[in-house]
Protein backbone atom coordinates (compact mmCIF):
# COMPACT_ATOMS: atom_id res chain seq x y z
CA UNK A 1 0.00 0.00 0.00
CA UNK A 2 1.39 3.38 -1.06
CA UNK A 3 1.51 5.89 1.81
CA UNK A 4 -0.36 9.17 1.43
CA UNK A 5 0.86 12.58 2.56
CA UNK A 6 -0.89 12.23 5.94
CA UNK A 7 0.59 8.74 6.41
CA UNK A 8 4.10 9.98 5.57
CA UNK A 9 3.78 12.84 8.08
CA UNK A 10 2.44 10.45 10.74
CA UNK A 11 5.24 7.90 10.19
CA UNK A 12 7.89 10.62 10.42
CA UNK A 13 6.26 12.14 13.53
CA UNK A 14 6.17 8.69 15.18
CA UNK A 15 9.87 8.17 14.39
CA UNK A 16 9.18 5.11 12.25
CA UNK A 17 10.43 6.69 9.01
CA UNK A 18 13.54 8.76 9.52
CA UNK A 19 14.38 11.65 7.19
CA UNK A 20 17.27 13.85 8.28
CA UNK A 21 16.86 16.68 7.72
CA UNK A 22 13.08 16.57 7.49
CA UNK A 23 11.25 19.47 5.86
CA UNK A 24 7.44 19.05 6.00
CA UNK A 25 7.09 21.52 3.11
CA UNK A 26 8.58 18.83 0.82
CA UNK A 27 5.73 16.36 1.43
CA UNK A 28 3.65 15.78 -1.72
CA UNK A 29 0.28 13.92 -2.04
CA UNK A 30 1.96 10.47 -2.03
CA UNK A 31 5.70 11.16 -1.79
CA UNK A 32 8.30 13.49 -0.34
CA UNK A 33 10.72 15.48 -2.46
CA UNK A 34 14.42 14.89 -1.81
CA UNK A 35 17.33 17.16 -2.58
CA UNK A 36 20.69 16.66 -4.25
CA UNK A 37 23.77 16.42 -2.05
CA UNK A 38 27.05 18.10 -3.01
CA UNK A 39 29.07 14.90 -3.55
CA UNK A 40 29.44 13.07 -6.86
CA UNK A 41 31.49 10.21 -8.31
CA UNK A 42 32.62 10.31 -11.93
CA UNK A 43 34.04 7.46 -13.98
CA UNK A 44 37.74 7.34 -14.82
CA UNK A 45 37.34 5.74 -18.24
CA UNK A 46 41.07 5.49 -18.91
CA UNK A 47 42.04 3.40 -15.85
CA UNK A 48 40.50 0.06 -16.87
CA UNK A 49 39.92 -1.57 -20.27
CA UNK A 50 36.37 -2.52 -19.20
CA UNK A 51 34.04 -2.69 -16.21
CA UNK A 52 33.94 -6.13 -14.57
CA UNK A 53 31.27 -6.62 -11.88
CA UNK A 54 33.21 -9.65 -10.57
CA UNK A 55 36.30 -7.62 -9.69
CA UNK A 56 36.97 -4.80 -7.27
CA UNK A 57 37.99 -1.79 -9.35
CA UNK A 58 38.80 0.85 -6.72
CA UNK A 59 39.94 3.50 -9.18
CA UNK A 60 36.96 3.13 -11.52
CA UNK A 61 35.38 6.27 -10.04
CA UNK A 62 36.69 9.33 -8.25
CA UNK A 63 34.99 11.70 -5.84
CA UNK A 64 34.07 15.20 -7.03
CA UNK A 65 32.70 18.05 -4.93
CA UNK A 66 31.82 21.31 -6.68
CA UNK A 67 33.02 24.54 -5.10
CA UNK A 68 30.41 26.16 -2.81
CA UNK A 69 27.76 27.91 -4.90
CA UNK A 70 28.82 26.08 -8.07
CA UNK A 71 26.90 23.35 -9.96
CA UNK A 72 28.06 19.93 -11.09
CA UNK A 73 27.86 19.78 -14.91
CA UNK A 74 26.55 16.51 -16.37
CA UNK A 75 27.35 16.38 -20.08
CA UNK A 76 25.26 14.61 -22.75
CA UNK A 77 25.73 10.85 -22.63
CA UNK A 78 27.53 11.02 -19.28
CA UNK A 79 26.79 8.87 -16.26
CA UNK A 80 27.75 9.87 -12.72
CA UNK A 81 26.83 8.87 -9.21
CA UNK A 82 25.23 11.39 -6.88
CA UNK A 83 23.23 11.08 -3.70
CA UNK A 84 20.27 12.57 -1.94
CA UNK A 85 20.97 15.10 0.79
CA UNK A 86 18.59 13.47 3.27
CA UNK A 87 19.47 10.38 5.29
CA UNK A 88 16.55 7.95 5.14
CA UNK A 89 15.91 5.24 7.74
CA UNK A 90 13.14 2.70 7.15
CA UNK A 91 11.45 0.36 9.64
CA UNK A 92 11.11 -3.36 8.94
CA UNK A 93 7.61 -3.01 7.49
CA UNK A 94 8.10 -0.08 5.07
CA UNK A 95 9.95 -0.09 1.72
CA UNK A 96 10.51 2.91 -0.53
CA UNK A 97 11.31 3.89 -4.09
CA UNK A 98 13.28 6.84 -5.34
CA UNK A 99 11.77 8.35 -8.45
CA UNK A 100 12.78 11.27 -10.62
CA UNK A 101 11.03 14.61 -10.93
CA UNK A 102 8.90 15.09 -14.04
CA UNK A 103 10.27 18.57 -14.73
CA UNK A 104 13.86 17.27 -14.68
CA UNK A 105 12.98 14.25 -16.80
CA UNK A 106 11.62 16.65 -19.42
CA UNK A 107 15.10 18.20 -19.54
CA UNK A 108 16.73 14.81 -20.19
CA UNK A 109 17.90 13.98 -16.65
CA UNK A 110 17.49 10.40 -15.42
CA UNK A 111 18.01 9.97 -11.67
CA UNK A 112 18.39 6.21 -11.50
CA UNK A 113 19.25 3.45 -13.94
CA UNK A 114 18.03 0.36 -12.06
CA UNK A 115 18.49 0.92 -8.32
CA UNK A 116 15.30 2.75 -7.39
CA UNK A 117 14.20 0.31 -4.68
CA UNK A 118 14.99 0.87 -0.99
CA UNK A 119 14.57 -2.17 1.26
CA UNK A 120 12.92 -2.15 4.69
CA UNK A 121 15.62 -1.63 7.33
CA UNK A 122 17.86 0.50 5.10
CA UNK A 123 19.52 3.53 6.64
CA UNK A 124 21.80 5.98 4.84
CA UNK A 125 22.08 8.31 1.88
CA UNK A 126 20.51 6.90 -1.28
CA UNK A 127 22.93 6.82 -4.21
CA UNK A 128 21.58 8.22 -7.48
CA UNK A 129 22.59 6.95 -10.92
CA UNK A 130 22.52 10.17 -12.90
CA UNK A 131 22.37 10.15 -16.70
CA UNK A 132 22.01 12.99 -19.18
CA UNK A 133 20.10 11.81 -22.25
CA UNK A 134 19.67 15.36 -23.57
CA UNK A 135 21.86 17.00 -26.21
CA UNK A 136 23.07 19.82 -23.93
CA UNK A 137 24.89 19.77 -20.57
CA UNK A 138 22.69 19.94 -17.46
CA UNK A 139 23.66 21.95 -14.37
CA UNK A 140 23.01 20.02 -11.17
CA UNK A 141 22.88 22.34 -8.18
CA UNK A 142 23.53 20.93 -4.69
CA UNK A 143 20.34 21.40 -2.67
CA UNK A 144 18.00 21.33 -5.68
CA UNK A 145 15.01 18.98 -5.68
CA UNK A 146 16.32 15.93 -7.53
CA UNK A 147 13.70 13.25 -6.91
CA UNK A 148 11.09 11.92 -4.57
CA UNK A 149 10.67 9.02 -2.17
CA UNK A 150 7.42 7.11 -2.14
CA UNK A 151 6.81 4.66 0.70
CA UNK A 152 5.03 1.30 0.73
CA UNK A 153 3.74 -0.56 3.77
CA UNK A 154 4.50 -4.29 3.62
CA UNK A 155 1.77 -6.84 4.35
CA UNK A 156 3.91 -7.98 7.30
CA UNK A 157 7.32 -6.95 8.67
CA UNK A 158 10.36 -8.37 6.88
CA UNK A 159 11.85 -11.31 8.79
CA UNK A 160 15.34 -10.17 7.88
CA UNK A 161 15.34 -6.46 7.01
CA UNK A 162 18.18 -4.79 5.15
CA UNK A 163 21.16 -4.47 7.46
CA UNK A 164 20.63 -7.92 9.00
CA UNK A 165 23.92 -9.78 9.43
CA UNK A 166 22.58 -12.71 7.37
CA UNK A 167 22.46 -10.55 4.25
CA UNK A 168 25.81 -8.79 4.49
CA UNK A 169 24.10 -5.59 3.38
CA UNK A 170 26.85 -3.74 1.49
CA UNK A 171 25.37 -0.24 1.49
CA UNK A 172 23.94 0.12 5.00
CA UNK A 173 24.82 3.52 6.54
CA UNK A 174 26.47 4.73 3.33
CA UNK A 175 27.43 8.40 3.19
CA UNK A 176 27.38 10.12 -0.16
CA UNK A 177 27.45 8.36 -3.53
CA UNK A 178 28.85 4.89 -3.02
CA UNK A 179 30.54 2.99 -5.86
CA UNK A 180 29.44 -0.51 -6.78
CA UNK A 181 30.35 -3.32 -4.42
CA UNK A 182 29.06 -6.03 -6.77
CA UNK A 183 32.31 -7.99 -6.45
CA UNK A 184 31.51 -8.81 -2.80
CA UNK A 185 28.77 -11.30 -3.70
CA UNK A 186 29.36 -11.98 -7.39
CA UNK A 187 28.52 -15.52 -8.50
CA UNK A 188 28.85 -17.29 -11.83
CA UNK A 189 26.71 -20.22 -12.86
Amino acid sequence: MLLSDRDIRAEVAAGRIGLDPYDPALVQPSSIDVRLDRYFRVFENHRYPHIDPAEEQPELTRAVEPEPGEPFILHPGEFALGSVFEVVTLPDDVAARVEGKSSLGRLGLLTHATAGFIDPGFSGHVTLELSNVATLPIKLWPGMKIGQFCFFRLTSPAELPYGSSEYGSRYQNQRGPTPSRSHLNFQRF
